[in-house]
């Protein structure tokens, strides 16, 4: 591997998605913490962080420590990866934000807070105490395998990720970010309304709950549900008056970049599977309740989904035990029961 060079990346989370940039930005020879709890914790210090890609199978052994004070001062050019889970974001962001920073101040104070998440609360909540908060548009295929492992099957690109400063608008910290992560198997491009693209993003995320309780989904009417879902979303973003780039946008941005063979259940049928206690369905069908409630738009199917999700990971119940069939009557029930103002199925 070749001599860290340049700006270090503290990686606060490094499962799946905080893993798998992690793992590229190493392999491009840039300086990478990766900060972790608990067996993964353990075994990435113990053995090194084990990272599965097309291109084959890479060992890193990185610094990982589980928060800031491993580290002593922060230096003055870090930059800090948020990808915990939204549902995490809040103990991650008081823990780092009051690390302090060599020369005077602290985290919250002088660095960037880069966050690397489905949804768009972790960034809101982030703003609340970091200065400098950024924005990304995660379209990246990856999986945390076990302790130690984790994959990610994209290729010839490992991930797209747009990029900007939030609440809108770019600087040259991110355009460093961004030309970083371009020598690292990403493509970044840097975009002054990041939310845009986040935003139809968490359009397609409405699906995770689905596929978290019931994967595989293979019946019309199923297929069908998410579409109503998603119309949900749709109505609620305009009553809301929030812009998302279309779907010819994102597939002229995607087409033919980040190819993987297989699949599964994404990022919440992971959290079902490790039984971790807790989902992003607050974050990603839940926003679209909560924008529904200001605006005074029926989110029915989004409800049923937010609380059928929460209550699979409180439960513990395995993913993807939820029958088809049956998921499809709950949501026939909660649209009745949601009268007039219902989406039809």
């Amino acid at each position: 591997m070749s001599k860290p060079v340049g700006t270090r990346y503290i990686i606060i989370g490094a499962g799946a998605i905080g893993g798998t940039i992690g793992a590229r930005l190493a392999d491009a020879g840039h300086e990478v913490v990766l900060v972790a709890r608990g067996t993964h914790y353990e075994v990435m210090k113990a053995d090194g962080l084990r990272f599965q890609a097309p291109d084959g199978e890479h060992v890193h052994r990185l610094a990982v420590v589980q928060g800031p004070d491993a580290l002593g001062e922060l230096r003055a050019d870090d930059v800090l990866v948020l990808a915990v889970k939204s549902q995490d974001s809040g103990v991650a962001l008081d823990t780092w934000g009051a690390a302090p920073v060599a020369g005077g101040g602290t985290a919250a104070e002088r660095l960037p807070m880069v966050c690397v998440q489905n949804g768009v609360e972790g960034q809101r909540i982030a703003l609340r105490c970091f200065r400098r908060v950024y924005g990304v548009c995660v379209w990246l295929p990856a999986a945390f395998v076990e302790p130690g492992v984790v994959s990610a099957p994209g290729a010839p690109l490992t991930g797209v990720l747009h990029i900007g400063r939030h609440p809108h608008g770019v600087d040259d910290t991110v355009r460093k970010i961004a030309a970083d992560l371009e020598t690292a198997c990403f493509e970044a491009p840097v975009v002054a309304d990041v939310a845009r693209w986040q935003y139809a993003k968490l359009l397609g995320n409405l699906a995770n709950a689905i596929n978290a309780l019931s994967w595989p989904i293979a019946g019309e009417e199923a297929r069908r549900l998410y579409e109503q879902v998603r119309a949900e979303g749709e109505s609620v973003l305009r009553a809301a008056g929030i812009p998302h780039v279309s779907g010819q946008e994102q597939q002229e941005a995607h087409g033919g970049k980040v190819r993987w063979v297989g699949g599964g259940g994404g990022s919440s049928w992971q959290s079902l599977t490790r039984g971790t206690g807790t989902i992003e369905a607050d974050y990603l069908n839940g926003e679209i309740v909560l924008l529904g409630r200001l605006h005074g738009v029926p989110t029915p199917l989004n409800e049923l989904l937010q609380r059928m999700a929460t209550t699979f990971a409180r439960e513990r119940r395995p993913a993807g035990s939820l029958p088809e069939a049956e998921l499809v009557r709950l949501a026939d029930e909660a649209v009745a029961a949601a009268g007039a103002g219902g989406v039809a199925l």
